[in-house]
């Protein structure tokens, strides 16, 4: 059924936030952190699995040119980041559940994840992906709502929409999404989650917001090669 994997973080991320207002004092940082590790490899495997099942490696290369250099010259991170900043400033002195609403729900929709989750279910049903993302939100949000208080629960909402929206538009858009563009954009998008582990697990963050519109410059490559 799709939107299990949103409905599944949504839980999660709810779940997380009431722990973390009334429970999260008692969890020790270096048991998140280290249960965080774990979850980053765990997310290093999902990604390579799908990676891996990439049948035209030439498309996933050109792909992750075309759309790396795309997203540098849009300035996608920069702009996510701009845009972060000046709600927070937006919000300054309003109170925790404002700043903790705000900066949970950049934190929980921005990122390669959420868009292939999404994805994912919308086109297969089985959203593996954001099962994983729900297990990270769930531990990042008892870390914020312990900080920034209950404010984090009402980032669920955002979720909710955004990355149901896509699921809904992908199931959409499934008569143009070939079994062969969306094993190329997995692979694609695999790399990017891959990518994100490495950032969880504390060696290196590398630019994946930038990166993002490989994953639909990978469909118009199957699309322009006639191997969709």
């Amino acid at each position: 059924m799709i939107l299990t994997g949103t409905i599944v973080n949504v839980a999660a991320i709810g779940s997380g936030a009431l722990i973390g207002r009334y429970a999260g004092r008692f969890v020790p940082s270096r048991i998140r952190k280290t249960v965080m590790v774990g979850l980053g490899l765990a997310v290093l495997l999902i990604g390579l699995q799908l990676a891996l099942k990439s049948r035209h490696p030439m498309i996933v290369i050109g792909s992750l040119i075309i759309g790396s250099a795309l997203g540098e010259l849009l300035q996608i991170e920069a702009r996510l980041e701009s845009f972060g900043i000046w709600l927070q400033g937006r919000f300054v002195g309003v109170g925790n559940i404002a700043e903790g609403f705000v900066a949970s729900s950049l934190l929980f929709c921005v990122g390669a994840m959420a868009i292939m989750g999404a994805l994912q279910d919308g086109l297969n049903g089985v959203p593996t992906i954001l099962y994983a993302k729900a297990a990270l939100d769930g531990v990042a949000s008892i870390a914020l709502a312990s900080t920034l208080g209950i404010g984090v629960l009402f980032s669920a909402l955002p979720v909710a929409i955004y990355q149901g929206g896509i699921t809904i538009m992908a199931e959409s858009a499934k008569p143009l999404l070939t079994e062969t563009v969306i094993l190329e954009m997995n692979a694609v998008g695999g790399l990017l989650i891959t990518a994100i582990s490495l950032d969880l697990i504390g060696i290196k963050r590398l630019p994946v917001g930038n990166m993002l519109p490989s994953v639909f410059a990978a469909a118009g490559l199957v699309w322009m090669f006639g191997l969709a």
